[in-house]
């Protein structure tokens, strides 16, 4: 979801608890074209390569949902999937010749997301597989993998290559359980179709279920929204991510896109502490704002997916990579006829485009800090102190973002305790504003280019 600069009232606190959703800092919107556009070898040369994160990108749906403003499109003509993956494979053989050879790559995670990857032929997915493994060297059967998924793609035949082939989780989008709340979400499904994909799910036998649902959509009422959650809790999924509506411009919601809206900041509150509660008292545990996992849930690796870490390959035209000072991915736009033509360039070009950085952002000291304190402030585990002084020299949280914690602390976001108790770490309420916290985190200069950022 797009990320948007947070608005404030007269007082400086946050206009609405829902600002935008952080999931990558700095957000594309802040990239920019790269005029030295750098070798990828120059760029990884000095970098750690034992424990990287591989993400191959799929942007292609079946159907694009109201609220979506991901990188994805619609269908594919005959021959584009094919194109695509050859695309990819141009461009995996590039980028693990830019690694080296000099010291080992290994990489401790991978996931494949979109758009729908799932989209792809039970054939196809193979081929994806094969090159995760064998142009880039992952062990996918000995690392987590996850895969995200659509009701109308999770067929028994596609689902049955990723159990092969070493997935351990297998995240749905589901949304609703009701047909009139995925209707209203621009999501044509019906019960009884994710029912059965549920089932199909099971079937494989992928260790970790993920089930999406979302709250505030129009006509959801706290008596539907808990129907929502049982029928997800019905199937004893090992995760449930908990998502706000956002309805972003250039999505086919875009058109309520305007000024705030209290009523429906504090339904969405509402609703989302229901359903933490309910969650909380059928035995899962918080994670973050979003994601909540069963206790005895086969444990992924990290806790929650941070894709701001250093040391992430992004593969496919909508992937971002990250180096320790360089973001970097290929154009980006959410509008449909933008996405296609990024998509038709992207599987046009030869190998050698594929060794170069084209747009993207450096990161400084002050920018590593910030990435470094969002992504562990807004997890329910927090920021270990101890750990963030040896990373920045000694330096603390409080050193740096000074004014920024106090007000989080003024408003009874973060947790008494200080220094003493060795983790910087929200209340339960702050992690309810997790949405606006995070914005008020970005750098000026973060700021400034994000309003800058042209639509498209």
């Amino acid at each position: 979801m797009t990320t948007t600069i947070p608005a404030l009232t007269a007082t400086g606190a946050p206009a609405s608890p829902y600002q935008s959703y952080v999931y990558a800092y700095p957000h594309k919107t802040a990239y920019r074209p790269l005029p030295d556009r750098p070798r990828l070898s120059t760029l990884w040369a000095g970098e750690p390569k034992d424990a990287l994160s591989l993400y191959l990108h799929i942007p292609f749906c079946e159907v694009r949902c109201g609220f979506c403003n991901l990188f994805t499109r619609i269908g594919a003509p005959d021959g584009l999937t094919g194109a695509y993956l050859d695309a990819l494979d141009r461009q995996a053989t590039a980028v693990r010749q830019a690694l080296g050879d000099r010291e080992p790559v290994r990489f401790a995670t991978a996931a494949f997301g979109g758009g729908t990857p799932t989209f792809l032929t039970a054939a196809e997915l193979e081929r994806l597989c094969d090159i995760a493994e064998h142009r880039m060297g992952a062990d996918l059967r000995a690392v987590p993998l996850s895969v995200e998924a659509s009701p109308a793609t999770a067929t028994a035949d596609r689902l049955e290559v990723l159990a092969a082939r070493g997935a351990t989780r297998l995240s749905l989008g589901v949304q609703s359980f009701d047909d009139a709340e995925a209707r209203a979400a621009v999501r044509p499904q019906r019960r009884a179709d994710v029912e059965a994909a549920l089932g199909r799910v099971r079937d494989a036998r992928i260790p970790v279920l993920n089930i999406d649902l979302i709250y505030g959509i129009d006509g959801q009422t706290e008596h539907t929204w808990l129907g929502s959650l049982d029928a997800a809790l019905a199937w004893n999924p090992e995760e449930l991510y908990l998502y706000p509506l956002y309805i972003r411009p250039l999505t086919g919601l875009g058109r309520r896109a305007g000024a705030a809206d209290p009523a429906w900041d504090a339904q969405r509150l509402r609703l989302y502490r229901l359903g933490r509660d309910h969650l909380l008292a059928h035995g899962y545990e918080q994670r973050s704002m979003r994601m909540f996992r069963r206790a005895d849930a086969p444990r992924q690796g990290a806790d929650d997916y941070a894709c701001q870490t250093d040391g992430m390959i992004g593969l496919g035209c909508g992937a971002r990579s990250y180096t320790a000072g360089l973001h970097y991915s290929f154009d980006y736009a959410v509008g449909m006829h933008e996405i296609r033509g990024i998509v038709d360039d992207y599987v046009s070009r030869p190998a050698a485009d594929f060794a170069h950085a084209e747009y993207g952002r450096r990161i400084d000291a002050d920018e590593a800090r910030r990435r470094h304190l969002l992504q562990s402030l807004l997890q329910a585990e927090g920021l270990d102190l101890a750990d963030y002084r040896a990373r920045f020299d000694g330096r603390t949280p409080g050193d740096d973002f000074a004014a920024e914690l106090s007000r989080c602390a003024g408003r009874g976001w973060l947790e008494d305790g200080g220094p003493a108790a060795g983790v910087l770490r929200l209340t339960p309420e702050g992690l309810a504003h997790s949405d606006a916290i995070g914005p008020e985190l970005f750098s000026p200069a973060v700021r400034a280019a994000m309003a800058g950022y042209e639509r498209k």
